[in-house]
C-alpha cells in the first residue's frame, strides 16, 4: 500500500448516496478473499476509496468507516444510535456476555460492577506485583542467548493478569489452560471474527482446535469459580471482588457464568494488547538506536540499577512516549457496530441492522492525520510537538462509553515491563532475523528472536 494521500472527493457527492465499493469483489465470495489472504493491506487500502466504503463479505456488506470525524460519530457523538456490531457477535462463543461483547442497560449494569476493580488503588496494588514479575522475567536471562521476545512479553502479560485475577493455588489450573490455549485461541480469533459462520462447522484442523481450546478454557474457570465459592479464604483479588460485588442501584450479584465471562475477557484484552506491544516496543527500539539510547537515559536517570517501582513510572515519559508511538503503529485491526436505527454518515444513507466496521491500525497510519505515519517517532508524542495527535485520532482502546476499562492497567504494565528489561538489557535482532507481521486482533511479529546484551 503506497503512502498516498489521495481522497474521495466527498465535497462534491450528491448528499445523499450508496457507499463506494471497495474494489476486487467476487462472486459469492465478496471481499473475503482479500480480508483472509491480505487483511491489512486491504483495510488499509480502503481510505482511498472514501470515508464510507463498503465491503462485502461473503453476503454479509459492511461499510467500513476511514474518517475519525465519522468514527467518532459513533462511538461517541451518536453511540446511542449504535449497538456491538457482528465481529463482537462471532466472539461470543468464547467470551459469552463479557463486557467487551455487550452493549446498553446491561453494559452499564456491569461496567459499574466492575469499575471499582480499576480504581487507581487497585491499580497501584497491581503495579506492585508488576514490578516483580518484571524483575524475575528480566533476571532469568542470560547474556548472548537467544529468547523468544513475543513468547517471553505473553508469559509476562498473562502472569501479571492471572496475579491480578487469582490469589494462592485455586488458579493455578486455569493459569495453565490459559498459557496452552492463548496461543491456538489468538492465531484463530481474527478469522473465527470476519468470516461468515457457516465456516466454523467446516471439520477443520483450524476450527477443531479453536472451539476445543475455547470449550477447555471455560470449563476450567467455571471449576475454579465453584472452588472460590466453598472457601472463606477473605482473598483481595479481582475474582473474589467480582463474585462479592452488589450492584449499589439493583442489589443484584453477578451469577457465576457472568464472572466467568468476565474473567476470560479481561484475560485476552488485558494480555493480548500488553504483550503485542511490548514485543512490537523491544523491536522498534532495536532498529532505532537513537530512541533507544534516550530511553536508556531517562531510565538511567528515574530508576539506575535498583529494580523498578510503581511510583518511577510517573517519571518515565519518554518510556512513556515510547510506548504510545509503538500502540499507534501496531493498533486492533477491525472492530465494528451496528446501526440500531437509520443514520447518515458522509453523506452515506445506512439502513437499521447495517453492519459498521473501523480499523484503528488503518487510522493510525493515515498519512493525512499523521506526519510520516510510518515513521517511528516517539516526539511527536511530546505535549508541544504540533504533530501530537488529537484524541479521537488515536483510539486503540476504543472511545466512548466502550473504550476498553483496562487501560491504565495495560500502560502501567507496559511501562514498567520496558523499565524492568531496559535497565539490565538492549535487546538486539539475532543474526539474519525477519520479523514480519501476522494478521491477528492486533497483527503481531511472527518471529522476534533477539538477544539481551547486558547494559552494565
Amino acid at each position: 500500500m503506497s503512502g498516498t494521500t489521495e481522497r474521495w472527493p466527498v465535497e462534491h457527492v450528491n448528499p445523499s448516496r450508496d457507499a463506494a465499493v471497495a474494489p476486487g469483489s467476487l462472486p459469492v465470495l465478496g471481499h473475503a478473499l482479500q480480508l483472509w489472504r491480505r487483511p491489512i493491506a486491504f483495510l488499509e487500502s480502503l481510505r482511498t476509496h472514501g470515508e464510507v466504503v463498503r465491503v462485502d463479505v461473503a453476503m454479509w456488506p459492511v461499510h467500513v468507516l476511514t474518517s475519525p470525524d465519522l468514527i467518532q460519530t459513533v462511538l461517541v457523538g451518536d453511540a446511542k444510535d449504535f449497538g456491538r456490531g457482528r465481529v463482537f457477535d462471532r466472539l461470543r462463543p468464547l467470551f459469552g456476555n463479557g463486557l467487551p461483547l455487550t452493549d446498553g442497560e446491561f453494559h452499564r449494569k456491569q461496567r459499574r460492577l466492575l469499575q471499582p476493580a480499576f480504581h487507581r488503588n487497585h491499580i497501584t496494588a497491581y503495579a506492585e506485583m508488576m514490578c516483580r514479575l518484571a524483575d524475575e522475567m528480566s533476571t532469568s536471562w542470560t547474556a548472548g542467548q537467544d529468547i523468544s521476545v513475543t513468547t517471553e512479553m505473553r508469559r509476562f502479560a498473562l502472569s501479571s493478569v492471572a496475579a491480578m485475577i487469582f490469589s494462592g493455588d485455586l488458579g493455578r489450573s486455569a493459569v495453565q489452560e490459559v498459557h496452552r490455549s492463548f496461543p491456538i485461541l489468538v492465531e484463530g480469533i481474527l478469522r473465527r471474527a470476519i468470516m461468515p459462520k457457516s465456516l466454523d462447522r467446516f471439520p477443520i484442523t483450524m476450527n477443531r482446535r479453536f472451539d476445543a481450546a475455547a470449550a477447555r478454557l471455560r470449563r476450567i474457570i467455571d471449576e475454579v469459580i465453584v472452588q472460590y465459592g466453598t472457601e472463606e479464604s477473605g482473598r483481595d483479588d479481582f475474582l473474589s471482588l467480582l463474585l462479592s460485588t452488589v450492584d449499589a442501584e439493583t442489589g443484584e450479584t453477578m451469577s457465576d457464568e457472568q464472572v466467568r465471562d468476565e474473567v476470560i475477557s479481561i484475560f485476552f484484552a488485558a494480555t493480548e494488547t500488553s504483550a503485542t506491544a511490548l514485543s512490537w516496543i523491544f523491536h522498534e527500539l532495536a532498529r532505532h538506536p537513537e530512541v533507544e539510547k534516550r530511553l536508556h537515559a531517562e531510565i538511567d536517570e528515574v530508576i539506575g540499577t535498583r529494580p523498578v517501582r510503581p511510583s518511577d513510572i510517573a517519571g518515565l515519559t519518554y518510556t512513556n512516549n515510547v510506548f504510545q508511538e509503538a500502540l499507534r503503529l501496531h493498533s486492533p485491526l477491525l472492530f465494528t457496530r451496528r446501526a440500531l436505527v437509520p443514520v447518515k454518515l458522509g453523506g452515506v444513507s445506512i439502513p437499521a441492522g447495517a453492519e459498521l466496521g473501523y480499523s484503528p491500525y488503518a487510522l493510525h497510519r493515515d498519512p493525512v492525520l499523521f506526519h510520516e505515519p510510518r515513521k517511528f517517532d516517539p516526539d511527536r508524542w511530546n505535549t508541544d510537538s504540533a504533530d501530537r495527535p488529537r484524541p479521537h485520532r488515536f483510539i486503540p482502546f476504543g472511545a466512548g462509553q466502550h473504550k476498553c476499562i483496562g487501560d491504565s492497567f495495560a500502560a502501567s504494565e507496559i511501562v514498567i515491563a520496558v523499565a524492568a528489561v531496559a535497565s539490565r538489557w538492549r535487546l538486539v535482532h539475532a543474526p539474519g532475523a525477519t520479523v514480519r507481521e501476522v494478521p491477528a486482533g492486533i497483527p503481531q511479529p511472527d518471529a522476534l528472536t533477539m538477544i539481551p546484551l547486558a547494559r552494565h
